[in-house]
């Protein structure tokens, strides 16, 4: 089953890549969207021996980072304009070790790493300019 979303910002794909471009993290660990539609958004990261952990697989805080991110801009990318958004609780379940070239990209096969479940709130953009990270 799919479910049909209706952003209610049409310009919520530049949005969401202006967001993105502003986030430190994902730029530091070579992130990069890959997909934007209402409600889904899909980022990409390259493999790299120093985002691992000590059995080499890429570690478990940078997947969570990364499926953070891609829920959160899923969530923007419905939100009303002149809003943000922000985590204010998720849990993560790993389902198998973050590996490939690209974090869970191996050749041609996709292998799931995580799945989220988050709760995130709207808020208006004036507030989150007021407590810049």
């Amino acid at each position: 089953m799919t479910l049909a979303h209706e952003p209610r910002d049409p310009d919520f794909e530049a949005r969401v890549r202006d967001s993105f471009g502003r986030q430190r993290l994902m730029a530091t660990i070579g992130a990069r969207l890959l997909r934007i539609s209402p409600g889904r958004v899909e980022i990409e990261m390259p493999f790299a021996d120093g985002l691992t952990q000590q059995h080499g697989y890429v570690h478990a805080g940078v997947v969570t980072a990364l499926v953070d991110s891609a829920c959160g801009y899923g969530a923007l990318s419905l939100a009303p304009p002149g809003t943000e958004v922000l985590t204010v609780e998720y849990k993560v379940n790993f389902v198998s070790p973050g590996r490939g070239e690209r974090l869970a990209v191996s050749g041609a096969t996709e292998t799931p790493v995580a799945a989220m479940l988050a709760t995130i709130i709207t808020v208006s953009d004036s507030c989150a300019a007021a407590n810049p990270a």
